[in-house]
């Protein structure tokens, strides 16, 4: 009898950051979305400009699949590379139901709408990594110790981390 291959689910990994970003910003959320992609994770992301449609780039160049929560009711308003837009009608209330969904967060740069992700991922007890950005002042740890943010200096440190290597 033929063994039958069994394929993990996929990780789901957020990627946050501003929607006004600066080039160096793209450049790297671009980066990370293409490691991402490359690895079979499942992009989630906010949907709309900035990092977000940087990482959304980056991740559909490498074959990877694309999850735009929108702020808004008009699926139309999301980003060209999105594999998948849904209109979700709650504004910045989208961000708990990001954080929710997936496995691990990565921030890129920050603006409130990021700090307002990282603080509910590490709520979550979620593993969160910050790249070029901000996050609270201390290394925030789990119950158990466990640190849960951790502060890159690359696109593949972050990977890396969200992923679970």
């Amino acid at each position: 009898m033929p063994e039958i291959e069994t394929k993990h689910p996929p990780t789901y990994v957020a990627v946050a950051g501003p929607g006004e970003a600066g080039v160096r910003e793209t450049e790297l959320a671009r980066e990370v979305g293409s490691l991402l992609g490359r690895r079979g994770a499942v992009v989630l992301c906010g949907g709309l400009g900035g990092v977000m449609e940087a990482c959304a780039e980056g991740a559909g160049a490498a074959g990877g699949t694309v999850v735009g929560l929108l702020p808004g009711f008009d699926r139309g308003a999301g980003n060209r590379h999105l594999s998948v837009a849904v209109a979700t009608g709650l504004g910045e209330l989208r961000n708990g139901v990001l954080v929710n969904a997936c496995d691990a967060l990565i921030a890129v740069g920050g603006s409130w709408g990021t700090l307002s992700e990282v603080a509910l991922a590490l709520r979550a007890g979620k593993p969160v990594a910050v790249l070029a950005g901000w996050g609270p002042p201390a290394e925030a740890a789990s119950s158990s110790g466990t640190a849960l943010l951790t502060e890159v200096s690359t696109p593949a440190e972050a990977v890396r981390i969200a992923m679970g290597d």
